[in-house]
């Protein structure tokens, strides 16, 4: 009986919650870019269930011109499409600024693939055949990471343009320049130097960074931070053994330095 009860309060607090992200999910406009119909329809059935508005495209070419136009808040992009893969897609959604937040589908499952989707700004990869439940836990963790980044940037209310001696961050135009050079930052990696950047001498250990730009509550995924600072330092420091900007913090995590802010 007490077995049963426990069982009964653990369902009603589960559809609770599920009631209460899925209203925070309400009219979030969702884009797939596969040619897979069967997956298509798989998708968006289970996006539909968070009450995602879904909206779907086989060809690539067609697809890019929709994600080009904006008014999406996600996007979920297959790598091999035809009309214009989905590699090349995200390399031009963000060569015309478009942050929209993708996450990237393939049937290959080499390193190199994974690799190369992030560096051309994909925010998360996945390769088929994956879990559903795994998918729309990714999908929740980036509505959930850019409702906690804006809540913690409009916390300590960062300024429009941050300066720190050679190195230049337009927040709002999402915009790197070191020195007369413009650097070409990832979705991940700009969220990142702009926490750090905000919060100057404030240490983050790769759990919180993980909540904040990724989304994620759950461990094992140390790796995801450190290869992604490691990529940002090789685009921002003038020296990668003695880092200037972005510094460790033995034994808890990174931090901005803070010697950089003007007085």
């Amino acid at each position: 009986m007490i077995i049963c009860r426990v069982d009964e309060l653990y369902c009603d607090v589960f559809v609770i919650l599920s009631s209460l992200f899925a209203a925070e999910m309400k009219n979030k406009h969702v884009t797939i870019i596969e040619d897979d119909p069967e997956i298509c329809e798989l998708l968006k059935i289970h996006l539909a269930d968070l009450s995602c508005d879904v909206e779907m495209y086989q060809d690539g070419r067609k697809g890019f011109e929709r994600a080009l136009n904006g008014n999406t808040d996600l996007i979920i992009l297959d790598i091999k499409l035809p009309g214009m893969d989905g590699i090349e897609i995200c390399q031009k959604l963000r060569a015309h600024e478009v942050t929209t937040p993708i996450i990237m589908l393939t049937a290959r499952s080499e390193e190199i693939d994974r690799i190369l989707g992030l560096e051309v700004g994909a925010d998360d990869y996945m390769t088929k055949p994956f879990s559903v439940r795994e998918f729309m836990a990714r999908v929740k963790a980036m509505f959930r990471r850019a409702k906690i980044m804006k809540a913690e940037l409009d916390r300590e209310q960062t300024p429009p343009i941050l300066n720190f001696e050679e190195l230049v961050i337009d927040v709002e135009k999402r915009k790197v320049t070191l020195g007369a050079e413009r650097i070409d930052l990832s979705p991940k990696e700009f969220d990142l130097l702009i926490l750090l950047a905000s919060n100057p001498g404030k240490n983050y250990n790769r759990s919180r960074l993980l909540s904040l730009i990724w989304g994620y509550d759950f461990e094992g995924y140390g790796h995801t931070v450190n290869s992604h600072i490691n990529r940002l330092r090789a685009k921002i420091e003038p020296n990668m053994d003695s880092p200037k900007y972005i510094l460790t913090t033995w034994g808890v995590g990174y931090k901005f330095n803070e010697e950089l802010v003007e007085a």
